[in-house]
């Protein structure tokens, strides 16, 4: 007759080693990536997280010295770059009335065009903003409690060598999140002359017309503003650098000694990582851009969108070109600046006869001063065009008409006006 050993006496061991400063790096990286979009998302980092490595090889980099420079090598990103909160460019920019051309936009720009493909169609909109809500303190409060459950298993049996790496997992994790989640999260707001004209004009898209309208700073700030990150005064981040030498330190020291602990030790420290995993992915799976965009229509007291889905380009572009005018002040000789022809132009810049026709027809409605529009080709328009031309004429103005429809219907949800 034998008798089995007790789980902690046999020599049967778990190699860990190998995995548990890798796996769930990414995750890891991406969850960390929250902890400024969430109120208080700082405070809730003290467990015992896999990929401690990977997150101390990628946040080391924001350290800038020669030391940390040597211990974490590699570019020195801003921590806009590191967090994903810069670097994205925006569409086209042209302003009607300031004159405004902006082959390229920053990352606010990008924002609000996501945030406009993502709106429904004829839905009026308001922001929000996203903050630490109660079911996301609770979801963190499983893995915490998950790594405390585990020290107090390892504790039960005597295995004080895994109790101390899991509560070496869990400081190091959670000084690392309070630290980076320090900065403060701000927008870089522009400050355009007071006597600058209206910032109103349109993001050009390839299938898509976002108009902004309002004031220059208003507009400004959407398509030159960016995100600030402020991490304190120092831009060496020394903090930053230290804590992630401990997470490096909390990789080597867990690389070592896990092997060491007894099976029911290390099953508790696995435990714990897949726990901690499992929470890292739900955070990962969050929408950052989306809610970066909330913060931005907060900071721009929530501005309204309309989205109108219309058949072709040409009925975009003459329903965008009315609303633009719809803001334009006729009784100021700046309005001349407003130039449809151009604007359309720049939506279709299809330089043929019939295209070059169907412009300047379309620019006289936009400033005819008619209750009226009327969209039958004039007589001088098609004196110089062949029969199947002059059908193709008829056929954009229909679908202009069309855009001029769909921008009167706008007016009975929302003011077009300055």
């Amino acid at each position: 007759m034998s008798i089995n050993s007790p789980p902690d006496k046999t020599p049967f061991t778990l190699d860990t080693s190998g995995v548990m400063g890798f796996f769930g790096g990414e995750e890891a990286l991406s969850a960390m990536s929250t902890v400024h979009l969430y109120q208080g998302r700082r405070w809730l980092g003290w467990y015992n997280s896999p990929g401690s490595y990977i997150v101390a090889k990628k946040f080391g980099q924001l350290a800038n010295s020669r030391f940390w420079d040597g211990v974490f090598p590699g570019p020195n990103p801003t921590p806009e770059e590191m967090f994903g909160l810069d670097g994205k460019d925006g569409p086209r920019f042209i302003g009607v009335f300031s004159g405004t051309d902006m082959m390229t936009t920053g990352h606010l720009a990008y924002l609000t065009a996501q945030k406009a493909k993502e709106t429904k169609e004829k839905i009026h909109l308001g922001g929000r903003i996203t903050v630490m809500k109660v079911y996301h303190a609770l979801y963190a409060a499983i893995p915490i409690a998950s790594s405390l459950a585990t020290c107090l298993v390892c504790a039960f049996i005597g295995d004080w060598l895994a109790f101390g790496l899991i509560i070496l997992g869990m400081v190091s994790n959670g000084l690392a999140c309070f630290v980076i989640g320090s900065g403060k999260l701000h927008f870089q707001l522009i400050k355009p002359s007071s006597y600058a004209p209206r910032g109103d004009g349109f993001l050009l898209m390839h299938n898509d017309i976002v108009i902004l309208k309002g004031a220059e700073k208003e507009v400004a700030s959407i398509i030159k503003g960016k995100l600030v990150l402020d991490m304190g005064g120092n831009e060496k981040f020394n903090a930053v650098g230290i804590c992630s030498l401990l997470l490096l330190s909390q990789f080597l020291i867990q690389l070592l000694f896990v092997p060491r602990a007894t099976l029911v030790g290390q099953i508790m420290f696995l435990s714990s990582l897949a726990v901690s995993w499992a929470y890292n992915s739900f955070l990962s799976s969050l929408e950052n851009e989306k809610i970066q965009t909330d913060l931005l229509w907060k900071s721009l007291d929530k501005p309204p969108i309309t989205k109108f889905a219309l058949p072709n380009r040409g009925s975009q572009a003459a329903c965008a070109c009315f609303v633009l005018y719809a803001g334009a002040n006729i009784s100021k000789k700046s309005s001349a600046n407003f130039k449809p022809e151009k604007i359309l132009e720049c939506m279709i810049p299809n330089n043929t006869r019939v295209w070059e026709a169907w412009r300047e027809h379309v620019a006289k409605q936009v400033l005819s001063k008619e209750k009226n529009r009327y969209f039958e080709p004039y007589r001088e328009l098609v004196t110089d065009l062949e029969d199947d031309e002059q059908q193709l004429l008829e056929q954009l103005l229909a679908d202009a008409e069309y855009g001029y429809k769909c921008y009167q219907m706008s007016l009975e949800t929302c003011s077009w006006a300055p």
